[in-house]
């Protein structure tokens, strides 16, 4: 188990591509994360957090890293207006993606995190989850995310204190309708657009 103190060390991002596990600061808390194009890693992060049935969300440097993991191009084309921000958008997945979805629409999102983003470029699409366990508050040091994780993960990442960051909107978007299925950090008005921005 290795300790970083960058997101962008060449070993992590090296260890990510590899299918390591592990927990470091995404663009809104400390997030368990995993390369999203290995069902291995997508597994063993599932089990980790105890959430067979809940997908995470998953994070990329652009769209065509969303596309090229097999989303369908028309879906992230009609809600990539909203991004690259902290609002995550649920859409569907194809049956092959089933092992990131468990059937149930996958939350996607690019971040505007300008260091994250310079990862997920490196890496390509990332699922992360809170890092947590079910019914705990969400880590927002080093030392908590271990108190949860210990020695189970191959890596974490020192960001500092994480506390004062919102975590993402959640959005879902049904005949142009736009659904808030979670307030966070970003604010849409009644027509779906963004008003305030709270990181």
């Amino acid at each position: 188990m290795r300790v970083f103190t960058s997101i962008t060390d060449p070993e992590l991002i090296t260890l990510i591509q590899k299918g390591a596990v592990g927990v470091l600061p995404t663009d809104t808390v400390y997030g368990l994360v995993c390369n999203a194009a290995n069902p291995a890693s997508v597994k063993r992060l599932y089990e980790l957090k105890a959430r067979i049935n809940k997908p995470g969300t998953v994070i990329a440097g652009k769209v065509q890293q969303l596309i090229d993991l097999g989303l369908r191009a028309r879906y992230l084309k009609a809600v990539e207006h909203f991004w690259p921000n902290s609002l995550s958008v649920i859409v569907p997945c194809d049956p092959e993606l089933q092992y990131l979805d468990s059937g149930k629409g996958l939350a996607v999102r690019i971040p505007a995190h300008a260091i994250v983003h310079t990862l997920l470029l490196q890496t390509g699409a990332l699922l992360t989850s809170s890092a947590n366990q079910p019914g705990q508050p969400t880590a927002t040091t080093l030392a908590e995310a271990q108190s949860y994780f210990g020695d189970s993960v191959d890596f974490y990442v020192d960001g500092g204190t994480i506390a004062d960051h919102a975590p993402s909107t959640v959005v879902r978007v049904v005949d142009d309708v736009v659904e808030v299925l979670r307030v966070g950090a970003v604010k849409l008005d009644e027509y779906g657009r963004i008003i305030t921005n709270d990181l």
